[in-house]
C-alpha cells in the first residue's frame, strides 16, 4: 500500500496521516470549503476540495471520494471515525472500485450495526447479555409484559441507534405507552430506522470496552480496557486506560468474550467492544464499533502499539505480529476530550474564533488536534478541537499530569469542556474509582465551575502539586522496571 487517501477531516484526519508518513506512505487529504485552511489539509502530500462544508455535500460523497481515489490512483481509504466509517455501502463501493478499505468487511459492519442482530451473532458464544428481548418490539401491549417480566426500571433503545438517540428510561408502567413512541419516533428520524428493543436498566453501569484487532489469519487478540464512564447526554468526555476496578481474573473473562465478539461476525482490523459494568462484578455485552474509537490514544499509551499502522498491516493482509501473551499493561493514561462546548450552559455548542491558542507540554503530554490559532469553529461538524492525553507510571501520576496540562492549555474565544474535565478528574468519586455513568447527574451543576478561587481548588492544586513532588525524578520506567515504549516517549 503505497497511497492511502484519509477520509475525514480535523484531528482524526490528523492522526491517520502521521502514522501513514511514519510509514513511509504517501497520502491524500480531502477537505470541504470550511476545512481550506485546516493543518491536516497542509500535512498531506495532496489534497483535493471535495464540496461546501455541509458533509452531506463534502465528507459523505461517497462517489466523489472514490473518483478522487481512482484519479490519484490510491490504494487504500481510512475512514476515520464518524463519517462513512461505519457504512457498510462504503465499504462496498471502495472494494469493488479495487481499493483497499482499511476496516472490517461490510457484512460485520451491518451486523454490528444493528443491535439486534449483533445479539443474534454473539448468541452462539458465552457472552453476558442485559435481560430483555432479543427482536424488535412492536407494540405497547408486547413492551408491558416483556417490562413486566423482567422489572421496572426498564431502559428502550433504539435498534440502529447510537450516541443517546432512541434512547428512554422508564420507571413506572405508566410512562410505557408515551415513552415506547417517543423512542420509536425519535429512532425513525434520527437513523430511517424505528425498530426499538428493551434490556433491564442497569441502575449503577459503568462503561467498559476492550480494543481488539483481528486479522485475515485467524488471530485475534484484545489490547485491554478502556473505561469511559463519564459522559454527558451518553457521551464520553474523559477516557482512561485501564480501568481502576477491573481485577486480572476479571479483565481476562471479559477480554476473552471481547474477542469471541469480534470471531462472532468474522471482523477483520481494529474494532471496539463495549460492555456494561454492574456492581464491578457482572458485565454485559453492549454492543461493537466497528472502527478505531476517538479514545484509542489511552490504549496506545499503556501497550505501545499505534493502533492506526496495525489497522493498516491489517488491510494490506499482514497478520499481527503479536500474540495476546506478548501484551501488557504499562502504566495508565487518561484522556480528556476538548469540546467547544459551555459546561456553564448544558455542554451546548459554542462558536467562534481560536483568538489564543497554546498546547500543553510536559513529561507524559500527548495532544491530538486539528486546530490552530486563529482558525474558527466551523458550525458544520462536531464540536471537538482536540484530545488530551496524559501518561503516568501510576493513576495518580496520570492525573496529576493531566490536571497541569489542562492549566497549562490556554483557549481563548470559544467555551470548552477543560474546566469540567478537571473538576471531574479530581473529584473524590474519580479519584478513588468509585463512580459511574452517572456521574454528571450526582456530582456537576454548572454553578460549580464559578468558584476558580475557592478554597476547595486551592486545596486540590496543593494536593497534585503533593502527588508530582512524590514522583518527581522519576525515570521512563514503570513499575515493573520495564522500559515504556518508544511511543510513549516519541507522542504524536
Amino acid at each position: 500500500m503505497k497511497k492511502i487517501l484519509v477520509a475525514n477531516r480535523g484531528e482524526i484526519a490528523m492522526r491517520v496521516l502521521r502514522s501513514c508518513k511514519d510509514a513511509g506512505i504517501k497520502t491524500v487529504a480531502v477537505f470541504s470549503e470550511a476545512d481550506r485552511n485546516a493543518p491536516f489539509v497542509k500535512f498531506a502530500d495532496e489534497a483535493v476540495c471535495i464540496g461546501p462544508p455541509a458533509s452531506s455535500e463534502s465528507y459523505l460523497k461517497m462517489d466523489t471520494l472514490i473518483e478522487v481515489s481512482k484519479n490519484l490512483d490510491v490504494d487504500g481509504i481510512h475512514p476515520g471515525y464518524g463519517f462513512l466509517s461505519e457504512n457498510a455501502e462504503f465499504a462496498k463501493l471502495v472494494t469493488n472500485a479495487g481499493i483497499t478499505f482499511i476496516g472490517p468487511m461490510p457484512d460485520a459492519i451491518n451486523t454490528m450495526g444493528n443491535k439486534l442482530a449483533a445479539k443474534e451473532a454473539v448468541s452462539k458464544y458465552d457472552i453476558p447479555l442485559v435481560p430483555g428481548t432479543d427482536k424488535a418490539i412492536v407494540d405497547v401491549s408486547e413492551a408491558l409484559e416483556v417490562a413486566k417480566g423482567i422489572g421496572f426500571p426498564i431502559l428502550i433503545k433504539a435498534s440502529a441507534g447510537g450516541g443517546g438517540k432512541g434512547m428512554r428510561t422508564v420507571e413506572r408502567e405508566e410512562d410505557l405507552e408515551e415513552q415506547l413512541t417517543m423512542a420509536m419516533n425519535e429512532a425513525k428520524s434520527a437513523f430511517g430506522d424505528g425498530s426499538v428493543f428493551i434490556e433491564r436498566y442497569i441502575t449503577d453501569p459503568r462503561h467498559i470496552e476492550f480494543q481488539v484487532l483481528a486479522d485475515s489469519h485467524g488471530n485475534v487478540v484484545h489490547l485491554f480496557e478502556r473505561e469511559c464512564s463519564i459522559q454527558r447526554r451518553h457521551q464520553k468526555v474523559v477516557e482512561e486506560a485501564p480501568s481502576a476496578v477491573l481485577t486480572p481474573e476479571l479483565r481476562e473473562v471479559m477480554g476473552k468474550c471481547a474477542c469471541d465478539v469480534a470471531r462472532s461476525c468474522d471482523y477483520l482490523g481494529a474494532g471496539t467492544v463495549e460492555f456494561i459494568l454492574e456492581n464491578n462484578t457482572n458485565f454485559y455485552f453492549l454492543e461493537m464499533n466497528t472502527r478505531l474509537q476517538v479514545e484509542h490514544p489511552v490504549t496506545e499509551m499503556i501497550t505501545g502499539v499505534d493502533l492506526v499502522k496495525e489497522q493498516i498491516k491489517i488491510a494490506r493482509g499482514e497478520a499481527i505480529s503479536f500474540s495476546q501473551e506478548d501484551l501488557r499493561i504499562t502504566g495508565h493514561s487518561i484522556e480528556v476530550r476538548v469540546y467547544a462546548e459551555d459546561p456553564m450552559n448544558n455542554f451546548l455548542p459554542d462558536i467562534g474564533t481560536l483568538e489564543k491558542y497554546v498546547q500543553p507540554t510536559g513529561e507524559g503530554v500527548r495532544v491530538d488536534d486539528g486546530f490552530e490559532e486563529g482558525m474558527e469553529i466551523p458550525i458544520y461538524y462536531d464540536p471537538m478541537i482536540s484530545k488530551l492525553i496524559t501518561y503516568g507510571s501510576t493513576r495518580n501520576e496520570a492525573i496529576a499530569r493531566m490536571t497541569d496540562a489542562i492549566d497549562g492549555y490556554k483557549i481563548e474565544g470559544v467555551k470548552t469542556t477543560m474546566p469540567f474535565c478537571k473538576y471531574a478528574i479530581n473529584h473524590d468519586a474519580f479519584v478513588s474509582g468509585n463512580f459511574d455513568t452517572h456521574f454528571v447527574q450526582k456530582y456537576f451543576s454548572p454553578e460549580i465551575l464559578d468558584g476558580h478561587d475557592s478554597e476547595e481548588e486551592k486545596m486540590a492544586a496543593i494536593l497534585v502539586g503533593k502527588i508530582l513532588d512524590e514522583y518527581k525524578g522519576e525515570n521512563t520506567y514503570a513499575n515493573n522496571g520495564e522500559a515504556i515504549s518508544k511511543w510513549k516517549l516519541n507522542r504524536l
